[in-house]
């Protein structure tokens, strides 16, 4: 069952937890992991938020927030906060309503992701974390490699997966993007759905003054019923 884990440092507000090193993983006391927020605590906090769907994603000044769209179905499949040289991309799905699934798809990702190369599970801001570098296709045709930091929250019957990748996927902590993923709110809806289905996402019928919203597709068509298992940290083609 999944228990929720975190760190403090000094410009991070989540609960302390006692760390450990278990069987070449990483596990820690339960911690409180502030955000992303449930739709039913739903804040009075003033942020304008861009709603696609299951997702209400807040815009912050300099970052830019693009819509990833599966070429074959036409629908959109993530939501990608760019950040400079840094972006953060972030898919919702459904999970159980008792038990969390980011110890499952941490393990199936880890395995895949060791195939490819190194990976390292650490306890990050939003509790334990992988950690690796993958191969990325640049425009001009190069490969290059990248370093990537994938993020899993469990709330209540859904699951949240970040990849925060670029110069920020380098680093411990993403101070901006990281902010964006705890003040996003999911909206699960009160329809059943199989963990892992993805929850549904789509184009905003309007965008709020302060955010600003582009589109993006997906560079290979790909299926997305079920938690994919990434190669690679986004590649996003913007669409004017």
């Amino acid at each position: 069952m999944f228990r929720r884990r975190g760190r403090t440092s000094a410009d991070e507000s989540n609960a302390v937890a006692e760390v450990t090193a278990s069987d070449g993983g990483v596990t820690s006391a339960p911690a409180k992991i502030l955000g992303p927020i449930d739709s039913s605590d739903m804040p009075n906090d003033g942020v304008t938020r861009l709603d696609v769907g299951s997702l209400l994603v807040p815009g912050s000044e300099g970052m830019e927030i693009r819509l990833e769209v599966d070429q074959m179905s036409d629908a959109v499949v993530a939501v990608t906060v760019i950040d400079g040289s840094s972006a953060m991309q972030i898919m919702p799905f459904a999970a159980p309503r008792v038990e969390g699934i980011w110890d499952e798809v941490r393990a199936e990702m880890h395995a895949g992701l060791t195939a490819q190369g190194s990976v390292e599970e650490v306890v990050g801001s939003f509790g334990v974390e992988l950690r690796s570098t993958v191969s990325v296709t640049t425009p001009d045709g190069s490969v290059i490699e990248q370093p990537v930091r994938f993020l899993g929250i469990d709330g209540p019957r859904w699951f949240v997966r970040a990849v925060i990748s670029g110069e920020a996927g380098g680093h411990d902590v993403a101070p901006g993007l990281e902010a964006v993923l705890r003040s996003t709110v999911v909206v699960r809806g009160s329809e059943p759905m199989a963990p892992g289905d993805p929850l549904p996402l789509n184009f905003p019928v309007d965008v709020p003054d302060g955010v600003v919203e582009g589109s993006a597709q997906d560079p290979e068509p790909t299926s997305r019923r079920s938690l994919p298992l990434p190669e690679r940290g986004p590649e996003i083609t913007e669409i004017r």
